[in-house]
């Protein structure tokens, strides 16, 4: 997970850092220059930005060339093989001052609860707002109570464990006070308008005839393989088996398959290819888009509904004793529906629950701990699969370790929308899959 500490509360961790060390490298092969112009023409271009190499900018900040000279082909010539590097744009994880600062928040709330909201017998709070003319009264509803009920449970852990964590940060240098940085003050940062696409191809596929499943054989990418197009990559497994990163082009928009990795391009409506796969995992992480308030006014993208979310089929996909991981919002109903519907469904018992707290560069909440809009961490429900089948476990070597409850995970969050930390480990022989389920 790129820890950069551990204590008992949980991890502080280095986001960043982990993508980092995914090995975006590409190789590629050329015949030997004949003139030291045409070297110098490479090498010009291996220089430059590749903000265009990635959707909304995320991947491949700059390139590194490192070209070497091997014998390879039959006449006994030799080729030249250039490697690039590319890292993530570092200003997209430089997050130097809250969303929002306590003292603004302080100024513009004045909390006077009427009854005791533990004693269970509190109806409403009343809110003074301090405004430029009137101040009104705000009565919550039982979904905003059942909230600041469960803040009040888990507030303590939440600030205790993160304050250690982020010592610890603050003594080592990973975290840093804003005057020792004082040359960290740049231009805003500004994201290309060519965000990702792959929510409308995702979109686009689901209105594909169906295949049979002869056509959804895996597609395996080769090396420099330039004739694959969108319709290929459809409703199909893809793989990158090779040791280096794999590029492709969807909807002009270019895009890195880490080496080891494989993907489904597809709306959640047609896994039917990922059940053809024939492969189960042992660790699966799931990010839905749920339902909430903001999303209804801003339409920024589309929500799963529960039902939806239910019909994914875990069961099948899920190795004997598979972890599963749910990303999940504060909202109180979203967490009693993964925790009393949905992983019963998939017969699944809930181990533990974390929490990631996101923080500044310099150790501060993005917003404001107790915040009654937006808080600075949000859960993950783990539960392991209990159905038991006749398919051993993938590594019988490997042992089931026991998964502590209440653990925190911390680190400064990309600015680009709902990106989560990585939760990969080391242990070896484990097959991971990642759901991240998005709607047009």
């Amino acid at each position: 997970m790129s820890v950069v500490h551990q204590l008992s509360a949980g991890w502080l961790l280095d986001h960043l850092s982990f993508i980092n060390k995914i090995n975006y490298q590409l190789h590629q092969h050329h015949e030997p220059c004949c003139s030291k112009n045409e070297f110098t023409t490479s090498v010009h271009f291996e220089s430059l930005q590749m903000d265009s190499l990635s959707s909304s900018g995320a991947c491949a900040a700059f390139i590194a060339s490192d070209p070497t000279t091997k014998p390879e082909n039959g006449d006994g010539g030799n080729y030249e093989m250039f490697t690039q590097k590319f890292v993530f744009r570092p200003e997209l994880f430089d997050v130097t001052k809250p969303y929002i600062t306590p003292a603004v928040h302080k100024e513009c709330q004045q909390s006077n609860e009427k009854e005791d909201l533990m004693n269970g017998v509190k109806k409403e709070i009343s809110i003074s707002i301090i405004g430029k003319k009137r101040k009104r009264c705000v009565v919550f509803n039982q979904g905003e109570l059942d909230a600041m009920e469960y803040h009040t449970k888990i507030r303590e852990l939440i600030l205790d464990g993160s304050l250690q964590l982020i010592q610890e940060g603050l003594k080592s240098g990973f975290l840093y006070q804003l005057f020792e940085k004082q040359d960290k003050c740049s231009k805003p940062i500004t994201l290309p308008l060519d965000t990702c696409n792959l929510p409308e191809l995702c979109e686009m596929a689901k209105h594909l005839p169906s295949l049979n499943e002869m056509e959804h054989q895996t597609l395996q990418l080769v090396e420099e393989d330039t004739s694959v197009t969108e319709q290929d990559l459809f409703l199909r497994v893809v793989e990158n088996n090779s040791s280096f990163t794999k590029v492709i082009t969807l909807m002009g928009q270019k895009y890195l398959l880490p080496p080891k990795s494989s993907f489904l391009l597809s709306d959640i409506s047609c896994m039917q290819p990922l059940l053809n796969y024939r492969k189960t995992f042992d660790v699966i992480v799931i990010d839905p888009p749920w339902q909430n308030k903001s999303v209804k006014r801003s339409n920024r993208y589309s929500y799963l509904s529960p039902l939806q979310i239910k019909q994914i089929p875990i069961p099948k996909l899920a190795a004997p004793n598979c972890l599963l991981v749910t990303w999940v919002t504060n909202r109180q109903k979203h967490l009693r529906f993964i925790k009393e519907e949905l992983y019963p469904s998939w017969s699944v018992e809930v181990v533990a629950e974390w929490h990631w707290v996101k923080i500044t560069n310099s150790g501060e909440f993005v917003f404001p701990l107790d915040s009654p809009h937006k808080k600075p961490y949000e859960g993950l429900i783990l539960g392991r699969v209990q159905e038991k089948t006749a398919l051993p476990l993938r590594n019988a070597d490997v042992n089931m370790l026991p998964i502590p409850d209440h653990k925190l995970i911390v680190s400064v969050p990309c600015t680009l929308h709902s990106h989560k930390p990585p939760l990969a480990g080391k242990r070896g022989g484990l097959q991971k899959m990642t759901l991240v389920l998005t709607s047009s």
